[in-house]
């Protein structure tokens, strides 16, 4: 049997959040060994972007994040901010463009990014072990303990990166959930985040032609606290809706809860219908498709029948208003999500009530810290969950740093 080896800190999950943890520690002088049991590395940095990888979003803050916990967050966004991610980013030439609403993207590809991670853990001497699996974590008096693929290891700090459960054939893992389980932390119940919604197929059939169909709208979702209003695109699929707008609103949705969809956000329908009643003499067909897209419009009207066909001069002006509410207020209930095979993101996850928001320590075992995707903290759509994998990484690799070497700490970040 190998003989154990002893490390500072050991990362599980070489991913947005491990990468930059390890890179972050090793350079402020810890020994660290990263640890994936994944053959190809960040495979989710890889595709995200459409291949270029938003790596961050100018505007951050906690209220672009969802926990059952959400002060939690504060603290981290703070002390790393999308400005230096983005001086980091610079440091390595790599271009970047800004996109609407704030969102950053590689002019090139995501690999840059992922290039960039692997030369500052080169930098920090950070050893890599992938593929290689993690049998078990144990407490010891001496550390914590781990049996791996490649023999045991014991280290002073074990930082549990290992993200959520989106996306399983990139090897997406619940390995972190149970971990946590193991040592008595609670987990809030993971469910798909930033997903495509679906509907039963006999009431989506008078809208499944629409597919491909995208349009800008208001969505809401929840109530209370919960509750989310985006405007964003909407994009029509076979099964239901996609798109930003309903990505954005699938992290507030729950099982057997209703959207609310507006069709004309900005715009106030009713009193234009009534105009036009006034001064027009054309059928209510033509004169939705004015203010919706065209294919839109005929499957509305369609659904409306023989009235569609009526000039407006002979609408009733309740009728007019009981349309314009159906149109700004469409409400319709999802009957699921496509899963994790499409979620971007896992919401839920560790609560973060038992772990530090400074350290990300665990309040139950001394030593082991988690980050990332793998705790519950939940980001928008448009680069927030890459900038919370920053953030908490940077914040866990500096805490240990002090912890561990307090001098050189000191010297590092001064």
């Amino acid at each position: 049997m190998p003989p154990m080896q002893r490390l500072d800190m050991v990362v599980i999950g070489a991913g947005a959040a491990g990468l930059f943890c390890a890179a972050v520690a090793g350079q402020l002088g810890l020994k660290v060994l990263l640890i994936d049991h994944a053959e190809k590395l960040a495979e989710k940095i890889r595709i995200s972007g459409g291949g270029r990888c938003n790596f961050t979003n100018r505007d951050v803050g906690p209220g672009n994040f969802l926990s059952d916990n959400p002060a939690f967050c504060r603290s981290a966004l703070a002390r790393y901010t999308p400005r230096d991610f983005i001086a980091l980013v610079q440091r390595h030439r790599i271009g970047w463009h800004e996109k609407h609403r704030g969102q950053l993207f590689c002019d090139e590809r995501s690999e840059d990014i992922i290039s960039m991670l692997l030369r500052e853990c080169e930098a920090g001497g950070v050893t890599r072990w992938q593929p290689c699996e993690v049998a078990a974590v144990r407490s010891t008096a001496a550390g914590l303990e781990l049996d791996t693929a490649r023999g045991p290891v014991r280290a002073l700090r074990v930082v549990v990166a290992t993200g959520g459960l989106s996306i399983p054939k990139l090897g997406a893992s619940d390995f972190g959930h149970r971990l946590a389980r193991q040592f008595g932390h609670r987990v809030i119940e993971p469910r798909p985040a930033l997903v495509p919604l679906t509907f039963d197929a006999a009431a989506w059939a008078p809208f499944a032609a629409l597919a491909g169909l995208s349009l800008e709208v208001g969505v809401a979702a929840g109530s209370g606290a919960t509750r989310g209003e985006f405007v964003e695109d909407l994009l029509f699929t076979h099964r239901g809706l996609s798109g930003p707008a309903v990505l954005q609103i699938s992290s507030h949705w729950r099982a057997g809860m209703a959207i609310e969809l507006d069709l004309a956000p900005g715009r106030q329908l009713r009193d234009t219908l009534r105009h036009a009643k006034a001064v027009s003499r054309r059928q209510l067909d033509n004169e939705l498709a004015t203010h919706l897209p065209a294919r839109l419009a005929e499957a509305w009207c369609a659904a409306l029948g023989a009235l569609a066909q009526r000039p407006l001069p002979q609408m009733k002006d309740s009728e007019l208003d009981t349309l314009a509410s159906s149109l700004q207020r469409w409400t319709l209930t999802p009957t699921g999500s496509e899963g994790w095979r499409k979620a971007e993101v896992t919401a839920g996850g560790v609560d973060t009530r038992e772990l530090s928001s400074q350290t990300f320590e665990s309040r139950r075992v001394p030593g082991l810290h988690f980050i990332g995707e793998v705790v519950d903290v939940t980001g928008w759509l448009g680069g927030y969950n890459f900038q919370w994998a920053w953030a908490s990484a940077h914040a866990c690799a500096v805490a240990c740093a002090a912890a561990l070497q307090p001098a050189s700490t000191t010297r590092a970040t001064s």
